[in-house]
C-alpha cells in the first residue's frame, strides 16, 4: 500500500490526479499481496491488469526462466486459478475493471474459458489465437448466460 500511495503522490505532483479530467489509474496485479489486499488496492485504483506469468511464478514459487523448473510452471494450476478468481471477485466489488495479460489464454482454451466464467473484462492475446479464443469465449458466455 505504501508504494502505491507514493506512486499516486508522484503522479499528483505532476498534475495527474485520479478522477480529474476523467483520468483513470490502473495497476498490475502480479504478486500475491495484490490479491490478498485487493479490497485496499481497489480503493486506490480504477482498474487492474492481471499479469498471469509473474503471479504464477510467485504463487507457485517457480522460476519460469529455470530450465529445471519450467515443467512446474503452470498458469492453470488450481492455486493460481483460485488467486485470479478471488482477485477478479474482489476487484468487481467496488466495480473496478480487471483485465488479463499473459500467455495462458492464448495457448490454453480452458484457461480462457475459466477467465470468462470468472468475469474477466478483457484478455490480451497473441494474434494467432484471437479467433479461436473469441469463439471459445462466446461458447462459454452462451452456456453460462453471460453477455458479451
Amino acid at each position: 500500500m505504501k508504494e502505491s500511495d507514493r506512486v499516486r503522490a508522484v503522479l499528483a505532483g505532476k498534475g495527474l490526479r485520479r478522477g480529474e479530467k476523467g483520468l483513470e489509474i490502473y495497476v498490475m496485479c502480479e504478486i500475491s499481496s495484490n490479491v490478498i489486499l485487493a479490497d485496499e488496492f481497489a480503493q486506490r485504483f480504477d482498474g487492474f491488469s492481471i499479469g498471469s506469468n509473474d503471479l504464477t511464478q510467485l504463487v507457485l514459487g517457480v522460476d519460469r526462466n529455470s530450465a529445471e523448473l519450467t515443467p512446474l510452471f503452470d498458469e492453470s494450476d488450481e492455486a493460481v486459478k483460485r488467486m485470479i478468481g478471488m482477485f477478479i471477485e474482489e476487484a468487481h466489488q467496488p466495480v473496478r475493471k480487471a483485465d488479463m495479460c499473459g500467455q495462458a489464454p492464448s495457448y490454453d482454451p480452458d484457461f480462457a474459458a475459466f477467465l470468462v466464467r470468472a468475469g474477466i473484462g478483457s484478455i490480451s492475446l497473441n494474434p494467432d489465437s484471437v479467433i479461436s479464443v473469441i469463439e471459445r469465449a462466446a461458447q462459454v458466455e452462451g452456456q453460462s448466460g453471460l453477455d458479451g
